[in-house]
């Protein structure tokens, strides 16, 4: 893992986000063989690095489910 603020990325989070702040995983753009997750409610806590493929691969199961 590594700090999220360490990265040079642009966070964003689901739509289906509520917007009081709830429970939310951030996932950051930019870095071309990772893609970077947070806490969104520790943006400078530890981020984990996935894999694009791998990460790819979840959305993808998880979008088809």
């Amino acid at each position: 893992m590594i700090s999220a603020s360490e990265l040079s990325v642009v966070w964003r989070k689901s739509s289906y986000s509520s917007t009081n702040g709830g429970n939310c995983l951030e996932v950051g753009e930019g870095v071309a063989t990772v893609v970077p997750v947070r806490d969104s409610k520790a943006p400078h806590g530890p981020a984990v690095l996935f894999a694009s493929a791998a990460w790819a691969s979840f959305v993808t199961e998880v979008k088809g489910k």
